[in-house]
């Protein structure tokens, strides 16, 4: 295995694929944003799988708090498994998805349009079957992706959420922090997260916690441990941990808290005072000067950004911490870069 894995260059390559996309697709963005204001849908569905489902569980947030339209993730297996017909007039479908091939994702979509639902897919493959048969492309520009583990695909795809509810909902704060956005990944590139470098490679187990917006980036940052560390890492809104999982917690139990500036701040460091009082090995992904314990996030300018900041810093440390544990996180030895399930 050679120091520089693909893993680690495609990390850095964020901020240029970020930068490339809100630049090629601005276009695209606008006459989205107009045309879902005029649909104006009592819902949003979501289509994906893996990394990309917790892209688009970011985009749901997002949309929630900004727009208050609900947003539903249907199983794509309701379509290509058991053929369930669907009733979506007026609805919008967003499938995500870094291939475009997966057959259970395309037959969803398709299932989506036949029943009256405007379909916009979120690829890296402008030229794949999701999206041929799509309303709306959005590309997200990334280049080829070598390391089977998602990094530069998953931010960009989560970016890409991001922009458009911010076309949509005309919110102009998220707007302007998007433009800065692949600024701010770059200083997130050499964001310092190592005092939980030595507790994760020793770990057995750990939890990754979040809240709003920084769930589903939670939910991602323990799939990578997962995939690329072989550490069993689970995800918990910062709210559902306080229940089961909290029997879990030993001594010394180490826990990543991606803890927001938004109105879950406050809650959030309830949770982690509780944590800490039972004896985890709390790490705080925090705004805040330089302490024991917290994990220096690079602020984006808009709180519901801030998670992209923070799972930027958390590829590289997840990056490192795989290495030291002596896997090559370029190739899980279970998985492949391309997964197709019918």
């Amino acid at each position: 295995m050679t120091d520089a894995t693909a893993m680690a260059t495609e990390i850095r390559e964020t901020p240029q694929v970020i930068a490339r996309f809100l630049e090629a697709e601005r276009s695209t963005l606008e006459s989205l944003g107009t045309r879902l204001r005029a649909l104006d849908p009592a819902v949003l569905i979501t289509c994906a799988r893996g990394s990309s489902d917790n892209a688009s569980a970011y985009g749901k947030y997002l949309t929630e708090i900004l727009l208050g339209v609900p947003v539903a993730s249907i199983g794509p297996s309701i379509a290509s498994v058991y053929g369930a017909p669907l009733r979506m007039k007026g609805a919008a479908i967003v499938s995500v998805s870094q291939s475009g091939k997966s057959p259970d994702i395309v037959a969803l979509q398709a299932s989506a349009r036949r029943a009256g639902a405007l379909a916009i897919a979120i690829v890296n493959d402008a030229a794949s079957p999701l999206a041929r048969e799509a309303d709306i492309v959005l590309p997200i520009h990334a280049g080829t992706e070598r390391s089977v583990a998602a990094t530069k695909t998953c931010l960009g795809s989560a970016a890409a959420m991001a922009a458009l509810v911010a076309a949509w909902s005309g919110n102009a704060a998220l707007g302007e922090a998007l433009q800065r956005l692949p600024e701010s990944l770059g200083r997130a590139l050499d964001a310092d997260w190592s005092e939980a470098f030595d507790p994760l490679v020793a770990a057995q187990s750990t939890y990754v916690i979040g809240r709003g917006p920084s769930f589903p980036i939670a939910q991602e940052a323990a799939l990578k441990l997962k995939e690329t560390a072989v550490l069993h890492a689970e995800a918990y809104s910062s709210a559902e941990v306080m229940h089961g999982p909290l029997q879990l917690v030993a001594p010394g139990f180490p826990v990543i808290a991606l803890r927001p500036s938004d109105a879950a701040h406050g809650p959030m460091g309830e949770t982690i005072a509780r944590l800490t009082a039972v004896g985890a090995k709390v790490f705080a992904a925090e705004a805040g000067p330089t302490a024991a314990g917290r994990l220096s996030v690079a602020a984006t300018g808009h709180p519901f950004l801030d998670p992209l900041a923070m799972l930027t810093a958390f590829y590289g440390l997840a990056e490192k911490v795989a290495r030291a544990r002596g896997h090559d996180p370029d190739r899980p030895t279970q998985l492949r870069k391309v997964t197709e399930t019918v």
